[in-house]
């Protein structure tokens, strides 16, 4: 475990927020901080040089996939993750755990771990603690997530103790494998929606010592106030001085909350996603491009957005590309999304620099429509 990497230069008085920075191998990640999601080493319709434009510093991965598709023989051939998707800064790789839930019924668990039927060609993988380690130190990520079980939601009470217990198993067999140099290895939180089994989960992963640690098993299914719930009954369980990471979620809503409770990164794909299916997302909430109102609209997808898309194009330019199935009008929407959201980070930055974060929670949730 490293002991050095990251630093809280302020705290908000009268919430959670911190104000902080990760160092990685490849550069340092600002805190609170929103990451990209690029599961196949790739953000969908976005090129690297676009994704630094923006100012993105870290973006995520995933083991599985890359393990599926190409293989980990062809990324190590072409040296490595970084040099493979042409991106020299921060990349996190998740374990292939969440795979273990969204892929369940191509799945089969044991103690071992977890075996796979491939959604591509129906072959067969096995992926557990040691196979994953594995597969991440190859690819030379910066941050290695621990392989962990997400349960479903709902989940019954002696299932996600189970899964609690297979996932401290694990993670003391990813604390024990090799890393790549530089290599930052989080833990995660599980215990689905029981309190006390993620205190449990919280206190056996502290014990076992990770460089930062994680929220899973929430935004699985679960009502907004039971994400909450997942987050407090977790959160205060996690050492201050190390990062905390809220698997998964990406709502705006949400992580003004989380940031609240002392969270410090997220991922997600909602702001690619929705952008390929023509919903721009604006400080006050999302709307649809496609939709006919904005069929002569000359107003940019969002007024006061300084990103390429809103200072060269219109809405009715945008909804036209996007009715008629451009690729252009994909990438200008996700290339807004993503501005939109690192704009979002950055606010929330200020606000706990300047000691306000709780009256800027208050009016953003106030105003934001979703």
């Amino acid at each position: 475990m490293n002991t050095s990497t990251f630093e809280i230069f302020k705290t908000d008085p009268s919430t959670g927020a911190r104000r902080g920075c990760l160092m990685t191998a490849h550069g340092p990640v600002e805190t609170p901080v929103f990451m990209p999601v690029g599961t196949q080493a790739t953000v969908k319709a976005m090129t690297p040089a676009e994704l630094e434009d923006i100012g993105s510093q870290i973006v995520l991965s995933n083991t599985y996939h890359l393990n599926v598709r190409p293989g980990i023989d062809t990324v190590e051939k072409c040296g490595g993750l970084h040099r493979f998707m042409g991106w020299n800064r921060a990349i996190l790789t998740d374990s292939g755990g969440y795979q273990v839930f969204s892929l369940a019924k191509l799945n089969k668990i044991t103690d071992e771990g977890v075996e796979f039927q491939s959604h591509f060609d129906g072959a067969r993988h096995f992926l557990g603690p040691e196979t994953a380690m594995g597969i991440q130190r190859r690819l030379g990520s910066d941050i290695a997530m621990v392989f962990d079980e997400c349960t479903p939601y709902p989940c019954d009470r002696d299932y996600a103790c189970k899964a609690v217990d297979r996932t401290l198993a694990w993670a003391v067999c990813c604390a024990r494998q090799a890393h790549a140099d530089g290599q930052l290895v989080f833990g995660i939180v599980q215990g689905s929606t029981y309190a006390d089994l993620r205190e449990r989960c919280a206190r056996g992963l502290i014990e076992i010592g990770f460089d930062g640690y994680a929220i899973g098993g929430v935004s699985v299914g679960e009502p907004h106030e039971l994400i909450l719930r997942g987050i407090d009954d977790s959160v205060g369980y996690l050492p201050a001085d190390r990062p905390r990471y809220l698997m998964g979620v990406g709502s705006m809503p949400h992580m003004v909350e989380a940031v609240a409770r002392g969270v410090d990164m997220f991922d997600c794909v909602i702001p690619t996603r929705l952008a390929r299916h023509g919903t721009a997302f604006t400080r006050t909430g999302k709307y649809p491009v496609k939709a006919s109102i904005h069929s002569q609209d000359v107003r940019p997808v969002e007024e006061g957005c300084g990103c390429y898309a809103c200072r060269k194009f219109s809405r009715a330019y945008v909804r036209h590309l996007m009715n008629v199935n451009e690729i252009l009008g994909i990438r200008l929407l996700t290339i807004h999304n993503l501005h939109r959201y690192r704009e979002f980070e950055l606010e929330m930055r200020t606000a706990i620099e300047e000691g306000r974060f709780g009256r800027y929670k208050d009016e953003f949730l106030k105003s934001y429509k979703e």
